[in-house]
């Protein structure tokens, strides 16, 4: 396995039920749902394509025939839009056909994030290569994914993003012990643990849905038994990458300042909808005045 290599493929797991946005999610996946006016799984593939992976694999599974069909042409709407001189919505109707190439591949058995990341060993090969979950939205205007490619390649190991969070909701996360590496803004991280109890977790850094991965890690993910939830965990096959020896081994990780929201949670779904809408020219204006006058 050759560290050294690009980055340039991105993964995209998208196989969860969706059930916390239930009955919404019955017959749409939950990834499809509308942030403004874009589903918010094109935003994580904008994300992929503006730190330049243009080759994107998402992991799916029943029911998400949705997401195919959303990055695929749509010939008979382009047609009608074009007819009609609608030049506006015919070009974000094609935008989400020219973010990259992308690919799709089923999980088949939903057995944890490890398990739907090493789904991608066949196309992801032995290059080290970017996993972006969709629930994590991050701030379009951050360049967080291209900062932590930049640490891959200088490391030769793998690199997750983190942020700090209130040490109460440290139990939702997999959470690091870092130490400052000399002279650079990244940290190297010593231990993971996932979810753990407040009065047992090792710091506040909680890892976020952004991961850039040396290639060794399907071969750690392969020997990672079923962990928390009797799932095949990310986190188990990071830590053991982190007190490995040789080539690719080493995490590292990038703190995020930047926002994020869990679009995967209803309160902060609505409050990335708003805080979207309250910053394009189209809808701040109005909805901002609306705001106010509603909070009164």
């Amino acid at each position: 396995m050759n560290s050294s290599k690009t980055v340039r493929k991105a993964v995209i797991p998208a196989a969860g039920l969706g059930t916390r946005f239930l009955p919404a999610t019955k017959a749409t996946p939950k990834e499809m749902l509308p942030v403004v006016d874009r589903p918010a799984i094109q935003y994580v593939v904008e994300e992929a394509a503006k730190a330049g992976l243009q080759d994107v694999l998402m992991i799916t599974g029943r029911g998400k025939r949705a997401l195919e069909d959303h990055f695929d042409r749509a010939p008979e709407l382009e047609s009608n839009l074009e007819a009609k001189g609608d030049e506006k919505k015919l070009s974000t109707v094609r935008e989400s056909n020219d973010l990259g190439q992308m690919h799709f591949v089923r999980q088949g058995d939903p057995r944890g994030l490890g398990h739907a990341v090493n789904c991608a060993r066949a196309h992801v090969g032995d290059e080290p290569f970017a996993v972006l979950l969709g629930d994590d939205f991050m701030d379009p205007k951050d360049d967080l994914l291209s900062e932590m490619i930049e640490v891959q390649q200088k490391t030769g190991g793998s690199v997750v993003a983190v942020m700090e969070v209130d040490p109460e909701q440290v139990s939702s996360y997999g959470v690091v012990d870092a130490e400052p590496v000399d002279g650079e803004d990244f940290v190297k991280v010593n231990m993971l643990v996932e979810k753990p109890a407040k009065e047992d977790a090792p710091s506040n850094l909680a890892v976020i849905g952004r991961y850039v991965l040396h290639p060794r890690v399907f071969d750690v993910l392969d020997e990672t038994p079923p962990g928390r939830g009797n799932e095949i965990q990310l986190t188990d096959a990071l830590e053991t990458l982190a007190q490995a020896d040789g080539e690719g081994s080493g995490v590292y990780a990038v703190v995020y300042k930047g926002r994020r929201f869990d679009t995967g949670d209803k309160l902060e779904y609505i409050k990335a909808v708003v805080t979207l809408a309250s910053e394009r020219d189209d809808l701040g204006p109005g909805l901002t005045a609306w705001l106010k006058e509603f909070a009164k």
